[in-house]
């Protein structure tokens, strides 16, 4: 079901380019857009899941139906009300909104007038999406995977068909795009209400701010709050930044971003998904041993997909994109610009997806503190690259500034990866075997290989833009398939086989 979203969010870029490239429009979208993100993924996908998932676990194992309900219950009421509030805030200072995080954009009031016009379109998102992630949390809970996994389905859907169908009949082509948003979270929120009913689960909201479970979840939301915010605080950054170089750098940044969220989205993302209830299953009912093994076997099979991912990435990355969006409005040279910052965020892609991870073997056991402290260490060093790699590349290189913002993403991820690695072997969560270790090395070998044949096969990049769609994915498919099956038919040589893979 991820893997489905991911292709038709692709698919929902490629209509984004090739109606709207990467201009004045592209840029002032993407910002109304991400900031409605920002907060969704503070309240829907990241602390709040986090809190609430390991929370219903508990109330599920050690107490009745009646209890587990009168949980969900409490927590839909003051959830909803608290974020009805800050919708109603949010869309009476959208202006104030896009000069926090746009600021670039008060010296050109025709996108910043069309941002903040958007921004009040876009932002009810949040509350709609955060009650979507509370139903997505419960049927997750109960082992239900396919249907929450295919609601981001319905937000690619909408878009596109709001670009085509919508955007003729407006004056501001535009501006159907966060109408697209809008009628996405509606349709979400609706989408899994009958799977809840049929589990006899369907939520009945009521205030229950000083409920002993709902007082648990805010205790645990908190630090999360912050741990979740790090990669959110990184990514307004760097659109904080981007608002001041030249026009087309925030959709540059995005349309690379969106092709690295694909391995993240479909592996990290899900794995990741799948993960948090079993560990928080392990450390209440099978002990650390079992908590250890669960971990060991998500940390190998992520490495064992993002790693050759990472390398196909950074040297396809102008040929993916050239095949996927260089078509109408979008041209080689964005092109170009966005392949730079696709190479430079795919270098982070194993630490990105290891972070999903080991966040939740923290989270699983109800610790919020120690990512928290590990996040905003993480944080700072983002900050402090970003500034650094930007003025490198602006005063001492021919390479385009947005791309330092990339560096230094991928560089801070890698940074949070490894503290939470040591935090986990400090505490005896992560204990990495010989048996591990040489199965890494095995994928890197494998990796190697892949990469010397796609580097044979790739020919000359300048021939990409005169080619029609239709050669341009034959010839991608060229590239892509050999390489895969070179990488598995390394790893089958060197012994790698399916209960390699398979967690018990």
């Amino acid at each position: 079901m991820t893997l489905l979203s991911r292709i038709l969010g692709l698919t929902r870029d490629i209509v984004i380019a090739r109606f709207y490239s990467a201009g004045i429009e592209a840029d002032a979208f993407f910002v109304a857009f991400k900031i409605p993100n920002f907060m969704r993924r503070l309240f829907a996908e990241g602390a709040f899941s986090l809190a609430f998932v390991p929370v219903l676990t508990e109330y599920r194992n050690s107490k009745s139906l009646q209890d587990t309900q009168q949980l969900i219950n409490q927590v839909a009421g003051t959830l909803g009300l608290i974020l009805l509030v800050i919708v109603t805030l949010g869309v009476i200072a959208s202006p104030a909104l896009v000069s926090v995080f746009a600021a670039g954009f008060l010296d050109q009031p025709q996108k910043f007038d069309l941002t903040a016009d958007m921004l009040r379109l876009t932002f009810p998102y949040i509350l709609l999406i955060s009650m979507t992630a509370l139903a997505g949390g419960i049927l997750n809970s109960w082992k239900q995977f396919a249907a929450p996994a295919f609601t981001p389905v319905l937000l690619n859907l909408s878009l596109i068909a709001c670009a085509i169908w919508l955007s003729p009949q407006l004056d501001v082509p535009v501006y159907a795009l966060a109408w697209g948003v809008l009628l996405a979270g509606i349709l979400q929120m609706l989408f899994q209400l009958p799977f809840l009913y049929k589990l006899d689960l369907l939520p009945k909201p009521v205030w229950g701010w000083r409920q002993p479970g709902v007082q648990k979840i805010i205790k645990l939301m908190i630090p999360a709050l912050f741990g979740s915010s790090v990669a959110q605080i990184n990514l307004l950054f760097d659109t904080f930044i981007a608002s001041f170089l030249v026009t087309g750098s925030v959709a540059w940044l995005y349309y690379a971003d969106r092709l690295l969220e694909f391995p993240l989205g479909v592996f990290g993302i899900a794995l990741a998904t799948v993960v948090l209830p079993n560990l928080s299953e392990s450390h209440v009912r099978q002990g650390k041993k079992h908590f250890n093994k669960t971990l060991n076997w998500a940390v190998q099979l992520s490495l064992m997909i993002a790693l050759p991912a990472t390398l196909g990435l950074m040297l396809l990355a102008q040929p993916i994109l050239a095949t996927l969006f260089q078509y109408g409005a979008f041209n080689e040279s964005d092109t170009v610009m966005a392949s730079l910052s696709l190479m430079a965020y795919s270098l982070g892609l194993p630490a990105f997806i290891l972070i999903k991870i080991l966040a939740n073997a923290f989270y699983s056991r109800q610790d919020s503190k120690t990512p928290v402290r590990i996040g905003i260490i993480a944080m700072i060093v983002n900050m402090v690259l970003n500034v650094i790699f930007v003025l490198l590349l602006l005063n001492f290189s021919e390479l385009p500034a947005h791309m330092g913002l990339a560096l230094a993403t991928s560089g801070s991820a890698y940074c949070n990866a490894l503290l939470l690695a040591l935090a986990l072997r400090r505490d005896n969560y992560l204990d990495l075997s010989h048996d591990f270790v040489t199965l890494i090395f095995k994928i890197l070998l494998a990796v190697a290989g892949m990469s010397a044949l796609l580097w044979l096969l790739s020919g000359d990049m300048g021939l990409w833009s005169g080619w029609n769609g239709f050669e341009r994915l034959l010839e991608l498919a060229y590239l892509i398939i050999p390489a895969i099956l070179c990488y598995l038919l390394l790893l089958w040589i060197m012994g790698i086989r399916r209960h390699h893979l398979v967690h018990n």
